[in-house]
């Protein structure tokens, strides 16, 4: 559920939506969206300041809220 909203916005997002991965991870207290994007799309997800990916943070935590759950979102690059 957070996984597919997740993906839907990224891959709008970069240019090379082939790449875009994303992994589930329950911690203890919340579930981890574990985000892959290709190097050359990582100043598209992160935006000006940070500003892109806080908002995707935000949407994400949102929905989550909603639904009584834990979501954080983890940005990393696929070398």
């Amino acid at each position: 559920m957070y996984k597919n909203l997740l993906e839907y916005i990224v891959k709008n997002l970069v240019n090379n939506p082939e790449a875009v991965q994303i992994n589930e991870v329950e911690q203890e207290t919340k579930l981890v969206l574990k985000l892959r994007v290709a190097k050359e799309d990582m100043g598209r997800i992160i935006g000006k300041e940070g500003r892109i990916i806080r908002s995707i943070r935000e949407i994400i935590s949102a929905y989550a809220v909603k639904n009584s759950q834990k979501v954080s979102v983890d940005i990393e690059e696929i070398k």
